[in-house]
């Protein structure tokens, strides 16, 4: 009776065993696959691009404005936009790729996979592993042939949760899109002084922070030209 015993606790120990290797040998694919696509946008050591940027929140009407971006690693990003409103949520913008990326403290897990604009993708979640960073959680939708970054979901301890999707053509091999939506609740959403917001006639005895609350929001920049690897001066993030 005792062998018996013996033999099936062997059994479960040995699937046990079998499932967490399996299960690190996952992790660790994972970790291999978006430490090249990080070896791709670290190609990039700085860049400065113009484009036109489209804000879509329901509430307040903003033109088409033309915008400058610039980035210099490791994590230093800004958006110049060329008159009228500025109409950004708070710190969405900042949560690019280039950001993300900017540590390796982070684990990797795989998510499964599904398809984006008709290309096959790997989800994977990074969880940093350093608690001091904003970053809770990100989730990645991974083009793996081509090393890109088709879709990600940034959620952090500050400035709410954003998605943002990234299309790609003659920049791609620096892992840098053409174009960039970004969604997000508008509660966390930095409106400029002076703007009315224009509701809905049974919204009005609502304060603006509840009026914002259960709204989406949606920003669009589409890249015309990049400079990269020129050299961009501190004082432009300043």
């Amino acid at each position: 009776m005792n062998g018996f015993k013996t033999f099936y606790m062997r059994k479960i120990l040995l699937l046990l065993f079998t499932i967490h290797f399996s299960l690190f040998t996952i992790a660790q694919d994972m970790t291999a696959l978006v430490m090249k696509v990080k070896a791709k946008l670290d190609q990039v050591n700085d860049y400065e691009a113009d484009g036109k940027m489209k804000t879509d929140v329901s509430f307040i009407k903003a033109p088409i404005g033309k915008v400058k971006v610039f980035f210099k690693k490791p994590n230093k990003f800004r958006l110049r936009k060329d008159g009228g409103i500025s109409l950004l949520p708070k710190g969405g913008v900042s949560v690019n790729m280039n950001t993300v990326f900017a540590t390796s403290d982070f684990v990797a897990l795989a998510a499964g996979e599904t398809v984006i604009d008709g290309t096959k993708t790997k989800i994977v979640k990074l969880l940093p592993t350093n608690e001091n960073n904003d970053i809770v959680l990100t989730t990645m939708f991974i083009d793996e042939p081509n090393l890109l970054v088709k879709k990600m979901i940034t959620t952090t301890k500050e400035n709410g949760t954003y998605e943002i999707e990234m299309t790609y053509g003659q920049f791609a091999q620096y892992g840098l899109p053409d174009k960039v939506i970004f969604g997000f609740n508008t509660k966390d959403y930095k409106l400029p002084k002076g703007i009315t917001l224009e509701f809905d006639d049974n919204e009005k005895q609502l304060t603006d922070a509840e009026k914002l609350k259960n709204k989406k929001g949606r920003v669009e920049i589409t890249y015309t030209n990049y400079v990269i690897n020129k050299g961009v001066s501190d004082s432009v993030f300043k």
